[in-house]
């Protein structure tokens, strides 16, 4: 290949004029790009080749390892006869050699880990993770309107469910200001979170947060740090590993400043499996995707989507990818066959052939590509067989890729999580607060009680000394000689009652002396 090419050499096409290189040029790779077609077809390999090309270039690459196969980039490369033979036609020396690989994994186990806190992804991208209806999105976003206003750091998926459980006992209140909080709902949430815990994504939500400058590194020998993110694992979660790669993106585009068209791009993303990032996705999603993808170019961030088909890709987005690669695709049911027309379409076409046909009969290592040119407009589509690779084809050993990750730049720096205070440090402290200051109310009540009972007795107790003492102190009581009325009347009778029997006594007395 001539030195004097200005980009990435792709491959070697042929047509009347001979044979020709096909070439990405650096200052056009920030229009971003799409590489497509059937498993085992190669577009792995493309991969590999366009990550190592832009690295010698300087230009960092994020790329995510799907089958396991990328990790080989990270060893020179054994080239067979079949590979110098190629390379020898397209008058390539290959020189077999290793990328400057930094190995990262959600889970922390065959990488550094990747975290990032729950405020950071946004209720968007984490009502997504958690396959949330629209409603229930709506409750998400009321707690990070909570949280914001309280103060609460969302750290971590601890904090969030603190969250939900303080938003639950005070919905009323929460309701009245920013509208009805359903408990189904906070339940359906927290039952959400449970299952994205049960599939590992717990580890992605914490601290310390991973630093874009940490992915956007470039050597001493001028090689830009390609990022391979083992994704065997993630790929059991799709919803996860979407929401993951949109959010790096989001980031990307929000925390980069403008630098217009760069003679290179300032970092190249290729985003595997993209086809994961669109399916099922509520509108705002794909809003987001599309704006995304249409200004990150002015960052100097050229995105590259992989997949099996570009209609897996929405009109919208797929309308911001200029430089195409694509490989074979089969069409034998009718939705494949409109599949093949949309990709043939895709491309400016070439009058030497039909390219429909072409994407057919495509064999393995071959691709037809069409990059932009110069002044930006799209290249006459071309049937290309792609270079070899100077790195490994096919998976590094554990071996090699813990010698990589002894050796990496990042390491130390993201292995041990840091759990500082955040909101479910501050709920339950508030609520510890709160149950202590109930328990203090009710024991002051229930000595406040005691000491009005006992305050009641004593008062009882006085009074009744008070009258004892009077009592004592008051003289004996006279009898009184006034007789009543009844006494005054038996009286009368009794001397009446007298009177009569002495006069009869007498009577009787004198009448027996008079006889004598």
């Amino acid at each position: 290949m001539p030195d004097a090419v200005p980009g990435l050499f792709l491959g070697q096409s042929s047509n009347d004029s001979g044979a020709q290189p096909e070439v990405l040029l650096f200052h056009r790779a920030n229009r971003h790009g799409v590489v497509a077609g059937a498993t085992g077809t190669g577009k792995t390999v493309t991969l590999q080749i366009m990550a190592q090309g832009f690295s010698d270039a300087g230009v960092p690459v994020f790329c995510a390892d799907v089958k396991g196969d990328l990790s080989g980039i990270c060893v020179p490369g054994s080239p067979n006869e079949k590979l110098t033979a190629r390379a020898e036609s397209m008058g390539l020396t290959l020189q077999p050699k290793a990328a400057p690989v930094v190995f990262w994994d959600l889970y922390g186990e065959k990488g550094h880990p990747i975290r990032t806190t729950v405020s950071e992804i946004g209720p968007l991208l984490l009502g997504r993770m958690l396959n949330l209806n629209e409603v229930q999105e709506g409750v998400l976003s009321v707690v990070f309107h909570v949280a914001d206003k309280e103060g609460l750091l969302l750290l971590d998926l601890d904090d969030l469910r603190a969250l939900l459980a303080h938003v639950g006992e005070n919905a009323e209140r929460i309701g009245r200001e920013v509208g009805h909080v359903a408990p189904a709902s906070i339940a359906a949430i927290q039952r959400s979170l449970l299952q994205l815990e049960q599939q590992g994504g717990k580890a992605f939500f914490g601290e310390p947060a991973l630093r874009l400058e940490d992915m956007m590194r470039t050597g001493l020998d001028g090689r830009g740090q390609v990022n391979v993110l083992d994704a065997t694992k993630l790929m059991n979660s799709p919803r996860l590993y979407a929401a993951f790669l949109l959010w790096l993106l989001s980031e990307l585009f929000e925390q980069l400043p403008e630098v217009g068209d760069p003679d290179k791009p300032r970092l190249v993303f290729f985003f595997d499996e993209a086809h994961l990032l669109f399916t099922d996705a509520p509108d705002a999603l794909r809003e987001k995707v599309e704006q995304v993808v249409r200004l990150i170019r002015s960052k100097g961030v050229g995105v590259y989507f992989v997949t099996q088909n570009p209609a897996d890709i929405p009109d919208s987005v797929l309308a911001q990818l200029g430089n195409r690669i694509q490989h074979a695709l089969r069409a034998y049911t009718p939705s494949e066959q409109r599949g093949l027309k949309a990709a043939s379409d895709s491309f400016r076409a070439n009058p030497a052939f039909d390219t429909a046909e072409a994407i057919q009969g495509l064999g393995v290592g071959e691709a037809l590509v069409s990059t932009l040119d110069a002044k930006g407009a799209p290249n006459v589509v071309a049937r290309t067989m792609i270079r070899p690779p100077d790195s490994r084809l096919g998976p590094a050993t554990d071996a090699e890729r813990a010698q990589i990750m002894a050796a990496s730049p990042v390491k130390g720096l993201y292995d041990a999580a840091v759990d500082r205070e955040s909101a479910e440090e501050i709920l339950l402290a508030r609520r510890g607060e709160a149950d202590q200051a109930a328990a203090d109310a009710k024991l002051a009540e229930a000595r406040a009680k005691t000491d009005a009972a006992a305050a009641k007795d004593a008062e009882k107790a006085a009074a009744a000394r008070a009258r004892e003492e009077a009592r004592a102190r008051a003289p004996a009581r006279r009898r009184s000689s006034r007789e009543t009325p009844i006494e005054a009347a038996t009286k009368s009778v009794l001397r009446t009652a007298g009177s009569t029997i002495t006069r009869e006594l007498l009577r009787g007395l004198l009448g027996g002396l008079r006889r004598r």
